[in-house]
């Protein structure tokens, strides 16, 4: 059936009907959608007791996909430049495959040793950079106190029946309500402050509720490091997190071990030039060092109708605003895929062609809360995609760290300049300070980094020295004549002083011990010595240990020996 498919479409290939891409997309559509149904087929006819069923079914080893290989038939495979050849392998490896198509499968498994060597580089390589970036986030106060939060989805109503949504468990759970949660008739379901648990989900889906609004770290207001109940339950201990706990290390590890996990290749779909969009691990990568993405796709800045043009370099899609402002125009190349036809109406923010977007874009259109969200999500999507279920606060904790400053824009009365990057903390106390006063704040916009631009513009020189470009480092904070606070973990480690993480913290130092009301109480009701007491006889001594023995008439045992 597949076979006279495929013949159809060369056929109409070679009379021109329709182009090679289409040809090659086609063909790869319809074999892929060939070796699933063999692979369906194969697995209905797997008897129970067979053993290679059992373990997979026990899920010791190996999957359907490696069986698939062996009995069914082997699919397609890509040739070294990434692209998928469209003829498949009908063969499988328990009858054997011709000349040809062994052939084409080596290069499968060339290119799979190939990979593996290299990602491992990279994967140790953004597990570094990860860890520097984060290595200061330390839990540093039980509650922040901000009433901020995000929405996060629970569940969906699909056509009246609740559906649980299929990220829950790494997105909502363990985390900590910031606002009641009422159904619809009002009753208080879960009080701010609650830890959600598998309990609590479970009674907030029976209620209907399809959304909550959840502590995060990114809304966090701490000065330095962030809070127990922004962060929330530890997934380590299953506890509320302890004060001093490393949080930050903790994420950039969570993030950067499945690392190697992740496919370093770039599928070019169909081999079309600007639509290889970046997977796996480069695309990791690529979202944490904000950089403008392969395959950039605009986002439209107004609301309004979309008219597109042709022009002689490719087509633009020109919005024209529904207030009547100015037009704005957006150039995108002839093969451009759209998602927007003409004379549709877009809302501020939609993508209008196929691709990744510039998240510096989203930041400056839709504003830092849209662009974490944004961020948060495509990590997740590549991390989901092959099956690394990693839990949405760990990319949040390095994210937080990627929006930690503000460029100034205007000084107003602060000591700020003009142009200079803040901490948004520092920036938002000397605002705070100055409207006190009765004068002009400053005023200024976030700025997104990456991680390796966040760890050396950090305020700690002893740390980014450590990190990378040691030289230029070194000689700009000598020239600055900067002092280094030593609040993260690194500074602390270089010097030899005990980190301020664990026991180590401050508020777990200086502990001084103080009796309880009861040992002071006890101390006070002691007789004292001249009372002639029981306590200190001339029988006894202390409580009472009976009388003590005479040493000159104590035998030794030394008589029989002399």
């Amino acid at each position: 059936r597949y076979e006279k498919e495929a013949d159809k479409i060369e056929k109409q290939y070679q009379r021109g009907v329709i182009t090679n891409d289409e040809r090659r997309q086609e063909l790869i559509e319809i074999w892929t959608r060939a070796t699933a149904e063999v692979g369906k087929e194969m697995e209905a006819n797997f008897p129970k007791t067979n053993s290679v069923f059992k373990m997979i079914d026990s899920g010791a080893r190996g999957n359907m996909m490696q069986v698939r290989q062996i009995a069914g038939m082997r699919g397609l495979v890509a040739n070294p430049q990434g692209e998928i050849i469209p003829r498949p392998i009908k063969a499988n490896y328990r009858e054997g495959l011709s000349v040809l198509e062994f052939f084409i499968a080596t290069h499968g498994a060339r290119k799979g040793l190939a990979d593996t060597a290299l990602r491992t580089a990279d994967s140790g390589y953004l597990t570094r950079r990860l860890v520097d970036v984060s290595q200061d986030v330390i839990i540093r106060e039980e509650d922040c106190g901000t009433d901020r939060g995000i929405l996060m989805p629970i569940a969906a109503n699909v056509d009246g029946v609740m559906v649980k949504d299929p990220h829950v468990e790494t997105s909502v759970y363990a985390r900590i309500l910031a606002s009641d949660v009422s159904d619809a008739e009002g009753t208080v379901r879960g009080k701010a402050g609650a830890d959600l648990g598998d309990l609590l989900i479970e009674e907030l889906l029976q209620s209907g509720i399809t959304e909550v609004r959840v502590r995060c770290v990114m809304t966090c207001e701490s000065a330095i490091g962030t809070c127990s109940a922004c962060y929330g339950r530890s997934l380590a201990t299953g506890k509320l997190v302890d004060v001093g706990e490393a949080v930050g290390i903790i994420a950039a590890q969570s993030i950067g071990e499945p690392g190697t996990q992740l496919t370093m290749r770039t599928f070019h779909t169909g081999g079309v030039a600007g639509e290889d969009i970046t997977h796996g691990l480069p695309r990791v990568q690529e979202l944490f060092e904000a950089r403008i993405p392969k395959g950039n796709a605009p986002i439209s800045e107004v609301e309004g109708r979309i008219r597109i043009e042709d022009t002689d370099k490719g087509r633009d899609l020109i919005v024209v605003p529904d207030d009547g402002s100015e037009e704005v125009a957006y150039q995108v190349t002839r093969r451009a895929r759209l998602l927007v036809a003409d004379g549709d109406h877009v809302t501020i923010g939609q993508q209008l062609q196929v691709g990744s977007v510039n998240p510096h874009e989203v930041l400056r259109i839709m504003g830092p809360r849209e662009v974490q969200r944004h961020l948060v999500r495509e990590v997740q999507e590549v991390y989901r995609s092959q099956g690394v279920s990693i839990h949405d606060k760990h990319i949040e904790v390095i994210i937080r760290q990627m929006l930690k400053r503000v460029t100034v824009i205007d000084s107003g009365a602060t000591e700020f300049l003009p142009g200079a990057l803040a901490e948004r903390a520092v920036f938002e106390a000397e605002n705070r300070r100055v409207v006190a006063e009765g004068a002009e704040p400053a005023s200024g916009r976030p700025v997104l980094m990456g991680i390796t631009k966040a760890s050396l513009a950090t305020d700690s020189w002893l740390s980014a020295a450590s990190f990378q470009e040691t030289t230029r480092v070194l000689t700009d904070a000598a020239i600055h004549a900067r002092s280094d606070k030593l609040i993260g973990l690194k500074e602390n480690v270089i010097i030899g002083k005990l980190i301020p993480a664990g026991t180590g913290i401050n508020r777990y130092r200086n502990i001084t011990v103080e009796p309880t009301e009861e040992a002071r109480a006890a101390v006070y009701t002691m007789p004292a010595y001249d009372d002639g007491g029981s306590y200190f006889g001339p029988d006894t001594f202390g409580s009472g240990s009976g009388e003590a023995v005479r040493l000159e008439e104590f035998d030794y045992g030394r008589d029989q020996y002399r």
